[in-house]
């Protein structure tokens, strides 16, 4: 990685995001972390500037990462976030999410959501509720068909490649949970392939409604971060409808780094 863009809209949600992402950065040298806001009248400009800097500067005095800030005049947050992140060729995005009623707070969430189906670059989703702990034991769900095509292998191990975490490969498709078929096993194997640097382990859902199956998973295996795939007429697919991935981000306290095929 080498562009980290972390969207600040002064919420506490946004707060907690950023100090996560200095957190999850630090170490990585080479690594440039944005914190960007988008902002809608010209005499708001000066005061989104200072605050951004108070930001980095407090982020700075715990943490060793190199930031820089960027304020920029947007009528859409998300149009222009989308912009920022082709201009400056960024490799992620970190954005927060919180199932507060707050105004401020509900539009990220809402923004979060419309960047991850933009499909214009990873977005690593931060739970309000969630710590940072070290990404040591990462969990990445397939359904399990046809995935040398649809697994976004090089971007997943770029990512991987930072970390050097323990992986475990999780079944989300509800077939797979009735009986291990021979393309199941087939399938397996392609992954085994792709991901053999780092050892994966394999498991498929012991129980019926995924959501809460992920998140048991998430706790038993002591998961640091998930990576979803999301994939058009899939398991996934209807994961990233608004309303299930709303309740997957309030219910985890795990962050969620979010692929597209």
């Amino acid at each position: 990685m080498n562009t980290v863009i972390v969207p600040v809209d002064f919420s506490l949600s946004s707060f907690h995001t950023a100090h996560y992402a200095a957190r999850l950065l630090v170490g990585h040298h080479g690594v440039n972390m944005l914190l960007y806001h988008g902002y809608s009248k010209n005499a708001e400009e000066a005061a989104a500037i200072q605050s951004l800097e108070v930001l980095k500067n407090e982020l700075l005095a715990d943490h060793i990462v190199h930031i820089d800030i960027l304020a920029h005049k947007d009528d859409d947050f998300v149009q222009g976030l989308e912009r920022v992140v082709r201009h400056r060729k960024a490799d992620l995005v970190i954005m927060g999410f919180t199932g507060k009623t707050g105004l401020a707070q509900a539009l990220f969430s809402t923004n979060t959501i419309k960047m991850v189906e933009s499909k214009v670059c990873p977005i690593l989703i931060v739970p309000e509720k969630g710590s940072f702990s070290e990404i040591k034991n990462v969990m990445l769900t397939s359904d399990f068909k046809d995935t040398v095509k649809t697994t976004p292998s090089a971007p997943i191990k770029d990512f991987l490649s930072v970390f050097n975490p323990k992986l475990h490969i999780v079944n989300v498709d509800k077939n797979h949970y009735i009986s291990l078929t021979d393309n199941y096993e087939k399938e397996k194997q392609h992954l085994a392939k792709m991901f053999e640097n780092y050892n994966p382990e394999f498991y498929f859902m012991r129980l019926y409604d995924v959501n809460e199956a992920l998140n048991l998973f998430a706790k038993d295996q002591d998961i640091d971060l998930i990576i979803l795939i999301r994939r058009d007429e899939s398991f996934i697919e209807r994961l990233f409808k608004t309303s299930t991935t709303k309740a997957i981000a309030n219910q985890s306290k795990v962050p969620i780094l979010v692929m597209h095929e």
